[in-house]
């Protein structure tokens, strides 16, 4: 009987827990592109997005993006044996370069609208 409710309470707290995981990555890829033309989200220069002005979801969107991409630098750099600092460094670069004018961009520190 004890290992029934502690299998009870175990699959309850799992249960209250799933919305603290977040939004699932095809919803936050979906919802991206928004959030980034609503100004909420930006790129920045270490290959990751963050929130400009928090705003409904936008936290939990770029968690979900910012997870999926470290876990392919990671893999990059496993591949060609060079620290992942390295690849983040040139993922970020090339998101910067290639955002949209009117999105924005984090340089030295500061939000700035391309």
């Amino acid at each position: 009987m004890k290992r029934s409710a502690k299998f009870t309470s175990l699959a309850m707290a799992l249960c209250l827990s799933l919305p603290a995981f977040g939004i699932s990555l095809n919803e936050a890829k979906n919802e991206l592109d928004s959030v980034k033309q609503q100004g909420q989200v930006g790129e920045t220069p270490t290959g990751y997005l963050d929130v400009v002005d928090s705003d409904g979801r936008a936290r939990e969107i770029v968690d979900a993006i910012n997870e999926a991409r470290r876990q392919e630098y990671t893999r990059i750099a496993q591949k060609h044996d060079i620290p992942v600092t390295q690849v983040e460094t040139v993922a970020g670069e090339k998101a910067i370069e290639k955002t949209p004018s009117g999105q924005f961009v984090l340089i030295e520190g500061q939000w700035v609208k391309k």
